[in-house]
C-alpha cells in the first residue's frame, strides 16, 4: 500500500504542489480513469478551477490548474486522482469527492487560444471586393446561407481581424469582407487552415462550409469553413 501511495504521488507531484496550496487533503489521492462531462458549474480562485460536471455515472466535483473554462462545455479530465473529504479553505467547502487531474488538451487548446484573441490596431471600416469565380461567398452570404452550402467548397477573400496559430494541428483566423453587420454576426467567419498568414493580411481562401461545430471547452460555432487553402 505504501509502495502505491508513493507511486501515486509522484506521478500527481506536479499538480498537487501547486493544487493543494493552502488547502486541507483529509484522505490520500487514489487514481482513476479519464472522466469526461458537460461543465454545470464553474468556481474559480486564485491558482486553478474547480468545475461541476455531468457525466455518464452522475455529478462530480473536478479541480483543474486555472483554465478559462465556460459553464455548457464539454472537457475531459486527464490523469484523475479522487480525493475524499477535500476541504477547500478558498471555497470554504469540504467535498466528499473530488477529481484533481489535468484539463484534456483540446478544452485547454481551445479556452487558452479563445482567451488571447487579438483584434487588429486598425478598426477602421473594412471594404473588401468579392472573390471572383462560381463559388465566390461574401462572408454574410456564407453565414446567412449556412445550411444551403453545408459541405460544399466556397471562396471568399477578406481581412484577417482575428489569428491564433497551431491550435489543434491548425491556424484559426477570422475573416471580414464589409459585408454583414456585427447584430447579427453575419460579418465575420472562422476559417481552420494549415497555411500560414497574419494578422492583417488580406487573403483569399478555399475551403469546405461546415455547420454546427463543436469544437469542446465552450467553443461551438454555427458555421465555419474548414480544410482551407490560401489561394494566390
Amino acid at each position: 500500500m505504501k509502495v502505491l501511495l508513493a507511486i501515486c504521488l509522484i506521478v500527481f507531484a506536479p499538480f498537487v504542489s501547486s493544487t493543494w496550496a493552502g488547502e486541507n487533503p483529509v484522505s490520500a489521492p487514489r487514481s482513476a480513469t479519464a472522466v469526461s462531462g458537460e461543465v454545470l458549474e464553474v468556481n474559480d480562485v486564485e491558482s486553478y478551477t474547480y468545475l461541476r460536471l455531468k457525466t455518464r455515472d452522475g455529478e462530480t466535483w473536478a479541480a483543474v490548474a486555472k483554465a478559462p473554462v465556460k459553464k455548457g462545455a464539454k472537457v475531459t479530465i486527464e490523469n484523475a486522482m479522487v480525493m475524499n473529504n477535500f476541504e477547500s479553505k478558498s471555497l470554504h467547502k469540504t467535498f466528499p469527492t473530488i477529481l484533481f487531474g489535468n484539463l484534456g488538451r483540446a478544452g485547454k487548446d481551445m479556452a487558452g487560444a479563445h482567451s488571447a484573441v487579438v483584434k487588429v490596431a486598425d478598426a477602421g471600416p473594412i471594404n473588401i471586393p468579392k472573390a471572383s469565380g462560381s463559388n465566390a461567398r461574401t462572408v454574410a452570404e456564407i453565414v446567412k446561407n449556412a445550411v444551403s452550402l453545408k459541405d460544399k467548397q466556397v471562396l471568399v477573400r477578406g481581412k484577417i481581424v482575428k489569428y491564433n496559430s497551431e491550435i489543434m494541428g491548425k491556424n484559426w483566423l477570422h475573416l471580414r469582407d464589409g459585408s454583414g453587420v456585427p447584430a447579427d454576426n453575419t460579418n465575420d467567419i472562422l476559417v481552420t487552415t494549415t497555411a500560414q498568414a497574419k494578422l492583417g493580411d488580406i487573403v483569399t481562401v478555399m475551403g469546405m462550409v461546415r455547420t454546427d461545430k463543436d469544437f469542446g471547452a465552450g467553443y461551438s460555432y454555427k458555421v465555419l469553413i474548414e480544410e482551407a487553402s490560401l489561394q494566390p
